[in-house]
């Protein structure tokens, strides 16, 4: 599991790079809801990994290997324990995050009410969807997403903006954005400590509330100077990760300046999906040939295989022979070696005590292999073992250990 998820995690920073560089570039040339889908980038780049590629072989760092075995495990434990440290300060900022998530989900349901009267301009939404909450407006996902209103919702609204600012909620749960923020939310808990996490999220929610004002206003353009009172009225609304918001504090100036922009034909934004649609794929493309000049193929489970490592064969201390050995193996669907061989071209060594000291070991390990359209296939790896005579019991470093 973290192996897959260290395996996207570049090319998941590489989509927000692209997304946080082309939004409003897009947003003026074309309007809010085209760029808008430019936040399919990161996720159509995490496919990338799984796409079929023709090179499946991968060079894994030298395992070093000294006379003692006592200071073999001070040489090679840190990576492993490092791994695990940092594995579990992850998990622990994964559980904050959900945690987080849960407890404001949990108190909004609580704590909302039913609507007391029935509301004008809901068209065709049920009415047992509306809750009356501390926060709000917004949308809060659910099995079936609710309409939050807060409880000065008639008296803070004239009617014509009491309209607006419904048409606005229900456009949101027309375009799913309520899922589309649930979603962003557990990816930015997976993130939370990837900077371009916590910038890009505050611009998802902008860019979610631009294009569905830009959409609302589509359907009555001449409702523009309420939608911006309504927003002006809205300033000191709350914030919690669960809900869509009506307006955070941050957003009031973007969606002000949307408001008084000459809106977009059809024709401009058809030609606007068109050019985001072929910047994403062809971004992909670029991305997916670049990607088969870089090593790939199976990666050690480096835990698994510290617990397996070669002993030094005393005959090789004897004769002071040490080298590396480089191994060529190939690594079923399950992980497990299927064939070990010698590579004599990249090696440094012929003994063939180390070569049988390492083979011997490799049979042991496990390996996480390479993903073709989601699913592992046998692939290769490439692992030097590298015996090095000049730690030896005698030296600080060993009796150290």
């Amino acid at each position: 599991m973290d192996d897959i998820f260290w395996r996207l995690l570049p090319w998941s920073s590489l989509g927000l790079i692209l997304v946080l560089l082309l939004r409003r570039p897009a947003c003026r040339l074309f309007g809010a809801s085209p760029a808008f889908l430019l936040w399919l980038l990161p996720i159509a780049f995490c496919a990338l990994p799984w796409l079929p590629s023709e090179r499946l072989v991968a060079v894994l760092p030298p395992l070093r290997v000294v006379p003692d075995g006592a200071s073999l495990l001070a040489a090679r434990m840190p990576m492993p324990l490092l791994g695990l440290g940092l594995g579990s300060l992850w998990l622990a900022g994964v559980a904050a995050c959900l945690l987080r998530l849960s407890t404001h989900y949990v108190h909004i349901r609580m704590t909302s009410k039913h609507l007391a009267q029935p509301l004008p301009d809901l068209g065709n939404f049920a009415p047992a969807r509306v809750r009356i909450a501390d926060i709000g407006p917004a949308v809060l996902w659910a099995p079936r997403p609710l309409l939050l209103l807060p409880e000065d919702f008639l008296t803070r609204f004239d009617a014509n903006e009491r309209a607006c600012v419904l048409r606005h909620e229900l456009t949101h749960l027309r375009r799913g954005d309520a899922w589309w923020s649930l979603f962003a939310e557990l990816v930015f808990s997976l993130l939370w400590f990837h900077p371009l996490a916590w910038i890009a999220l505050p611009r998802f929610r902008l860019d979610q509330e631009l294009a569905c004002d830009e959409r609302s206003l589509r359907d009555a353009p001449e409702q523009r100077a309420h939608y911006a009172h309504a927003l002006l009225h809205s300033a000191g609304v709350s914030f919690a990760p669960a809900i869509t918001p009506w307006l955070t504090h941050p957003q009031l100036k973007e969606r002000l300046r949307m408001i008084q922009q000459v809106a977009f034909g059809v024709s401009r934004r058809r030609l606007g999906y068109l050019v985001i649609g072929l910047v994403m794929s062809g971004s992909a493309m670029i991305a997916q040939a670049a990607a088969q000049h870089a090593p790939q193929g199976a990666t050690a489970d480096a835990q698994f295989n510290i617990k397996h490592a070669p002993a030094y064969p005393q005959e090789a201390i004897a004769n002071k022979e040490q080298g590396i050995v480089m191994l060529d193996v190939v690594v079923d669907t399950q992980g497990h070696p299927k064939t070990i061989h010698y590579d004599a071209t990249h090696s440094t060594t012929t003994s063939t005590d180390l070569i049988k000291a390492a083979s011997d070991a490799a049979a042991q390990w496990r390996f996480f292999p390479a993903m073709r359209n989601g699913q592992a296939i046998e692939s290769a790896t490439r692992v030097p073992v590298q015996f090095d005579l000049s730690e030896t019991p005698d030296t600080p470093s060993s009796s150290n250990s």
